[in-house]
């Protein structure tokens, strides 16, 4: 086996320790040593270059994309259209350096596995399928004219994600997790694109919460809640969600109980900014959208500032789909704004991300013995302005997936 040593560049190992000179090893992928002057049979020259931990984004949509506000051209298009954008978004995530995601619902076993047997290029993902939400919550894609909004069509392997009462709830778990889900993603408040719903306002009772987290359990699977809404974050923490996504309306309780229960927070601050930048530049979008997106995004900010001054746990998640694709890694800054260091940054996006999914055994981190996930990057990497056009290469088991923006395509198709 062919031993390959990235030569000559600096090392941030994604665990919080600060750059330092090293040479990184690759055999088989996976990360044999990191130390200074390391041999191989190979040699990468990165010299004035950082190495980092291929990153994450533990929130994205990857079936969805901006164009999708404009519901009325969506209602128009044939269904399937949807499903040829997909390969370009892929593509877009892995050249920023993001090598594992964890889709919080539109993807599908279906998409995750042609990632995986090569048909498509693309990041490692874990995925929710749909997300689960009271009849008229967040999921639910009836609309007041009596249409259902494109991206609530059920279809084989995307079931519908409304359910109410225990056994309701019960029911549904199971039911996306027979169509793939690794992990459970329920609304436990209402939601900003959702436009006859109050995000301040709690869905599920925390007894259907708590049976969700039960029966997910049951199976191995844990749960993540968007929760805007102060009520709807307590009543999932104290049921045992594994992460809060968004945290809009945080109190001194909720974020108490979070600390208390190990519970992690993912921001995704680039989401209320992508809303209200599509209605700048004329999406069309119901005005109650509009008007909730205005309302809430300094509220938010300091939300999270005053979660990272506590002590919460946070992993880097964009909401991506919501906003454009390729815009992910600017959440960094945003993280930095609003409290995180550059490091602890750095650290939400990799060896942080990696714990709340569970896999920093082998990734998260440039440590011997993971897998060989890796990212090029020119710059300082603690100046988190203008990330995405200072990546340079992108490796993933070993391999260079990505140079420069572009993904390197296979030489030899999948034979499947």
């Amino acid at each position: 086996m062919t031993r390959t040593v990235f030569r000559g560049g600096r090392v941030f190992d994604g665990t919080g320790a600060a750059p330092a000179e090293a040479d990184v090893v690759v055999e088989d992928g996976r990360l044999l040593d990191v130390g200074v002057g390391l041999d191989g049979d190979e040699a990468v020259d990165v010299s004035g270059k950082h190495l980092l931990p291929g990153m994450f984004d533990c929130h994205i949509h990857l079936a969805s994309t901006y164009a999708d506000f404009d519901e009325t051209a969506v209602m128009h298009r044939p269904f399937t259209y949807a499903f040829f954008r997909i390969p370009d978004t892929l593509r877009t995530i892995l050249a920023l350096g993001i090598t594992t995601v964890r889709d919080a619902a539109g993807a599908d076993l279906g998409l995750k596995r042609a990632v995986q047997d090569g048909l498509l290029v693309g990041p490692r993902m874990q995925i929710s399928v749909q997300m689960l939400s009271i009849t008229g919550g967040h999921a639910d894609a009836r609309l007041p004219s009596g249409a259902v909004s494109a991206w609530g069509v059920e279809y084989p392997g995307m079931p519908s994600g409304v359910c109410d009462g225990i056994a309701g709830v019960e029911a549904k778990v199971r039911e996306v997790i027979a169509a793939g889900a690794d992990v459970i993603k329920i609304a436990s408040s209402g939601g900003f694109l959702s436009p006859l719903d109050d995000p301040s306002l709690p869905h599920f009772t925390e007894g259907e919460v708590a049976t969700i987290v039960r029966t997910a359990g049951d199976l191995e699977r844990w749960v993540m809640s968007h929760a805007h809404g102060a009520e709807g974050i307590k009543r999932a923490v104290r049921a045992g969600v594994r992460s809060i996504e968004h945290g809009t309306f945080l109190d001194d309780e909720a974020i108490d109980l979070m600390l208390d229960r190990g519970t992690w927070l993912v921001p995704t601050l680039s989401a209320p900014r992508a809303v209200l930048a599509a209605a700048a530049e004329g999406a069309s979008l119901p005005v109650a959208v509009i008007e909730k997106a205005r309302a809430v995004q300094a509220v938010h900010d300091a939300s999270v500032r005053r979660a990272a001054e506590a002590g919460v746990r946070i992993a880097m998640g964009t909401d991506s789909g919501v906003g454009p694709h390729g815009h992910n890694l600017e959440e960094l800054d945003l993280m930095a704004q609003c409290g995180l260091s550059p490091e602890q940054a750095w650290r939400a996006t990799t060896l942080g991300a990696a714990e709340l999914l569970r896999v920093d055994r082998e990734h998260g981190s440039l440590e011997p013995g993971k897998v060989a996930d890796l990212v090029v990057l020119d710059g300082d990497p603690t100046d988190l302005k203008g990330l995405a056009d200072r990546v340079r290469e992108v490796y993933r088991d070993g391999d260079p997936v990505a140079a420069r923006g572009s993904v390197i395509e296979p030489t030899v198709p999948p034979h499947l």
